[in-house]
Formats: structure tokens, sequence, C-alpha cells
């Protein structure tokens, strides 16, 4: 994260300089977003959907990714290869990792941006596309 420090700030650079940390925060969210999805398509992560939150108020993240597997060794692979991938790529590790036990459904917490890797009935169940469907869905296409 960038952030700015600046002695005697008026309001109007007080807004400014809020207005360019969101941006630069909003970037950054975008990069990780795109690096985790680039994870989950090394291992064959299927039904890729990332939902934007950015617009939507009183939210604790700026994205949501998610995926499924087709059993519980898949599930588990895809979520090594994100945090594989984006520890490579950006030198970032998830704040807190939930799921592991059973790999029906693991979360990856990386604040900003948060990846559900579930196996399809589960994903089915939640239906957290429905649940956060004011956000902007863009669903990838497959890569295989």
């Amino acid at each position: 994260m960038y952030y700015l420090w600046r002695e005697n700030f008026d309001d109007k650079n007080i807004k400014l300089s809020r207005l360019y940390m969101t941006k630069v925060q909003e970037l950054e969210s975008k990069q990780l977003a795109d690096a985790i999805v680039e994870g989950i398509q090394e291992k064959k992560g299927k039904n890729i959907t990332v939902l934007d939150l950015t617009d939507v108020e009183n939210t604790i993240t700026n994205y949501f990714v998610i995926c499924n597997g087709d059993s519980n060794t898949h599930v588990d692979a895809v979520a090594d290869s994100v945090e594989d991938y984006v520890r490579e790529k950006l030198k970032e590790k998830p704040y807190h990792v939930e799921g592991r036990e059973n790999a029906q459904w693991i979360l990856l917490d990386y604040l900003d941006v948060v990846v559900h890797v579930f196996q399809r009935s589960v994903r089915d169940f939640y239906n957290l596309e429905s649940l956060w469907s004011d956000a902007k869905r863009t669903d990838v296409p497959a890569l295989f």
C-alpha cells in the first residue's frame, strides 16, 4: 500500500490525497484479483467468477474470486496454487485461511480480495453469486 504524507494539508489536498490513496488501493486490489485468477487457472480451477464489490456500500473487501474443483484434492491443489502464485508474483500472503481440514470450501483472505474455492455441490448450496448479486460480476472464460 502507498501512503501520502504532507505537512500543512488544506481540505482540498486532504480530499485529493484520499482519492489518490483509494485509486491506488483499487489498482492493487485489481492486480491481486488478476493474480489470483491466474493461480486458479494454473491448477484448472473451474467456473471462475470475480465479484467486484468496490461500488457496493459497507463491504469488508473489494473483490470476491470464486471457483470450484472436482474433489477435495483438487480444491486443496487450487488453493495451494493461488497461495504460491500470489506469493511469487506479488510477494503477498493471505491474512487468514479457513477450510483446509475438509477441503469442501477453502477461503483465502487477502483482506482486499477474498478467494472462495468450493467443491461444486457446496458452491451450488451457498450460491454466493446470488447473495452478492448487486456486485459487478465477471465470469472468466475457461482456458482448457
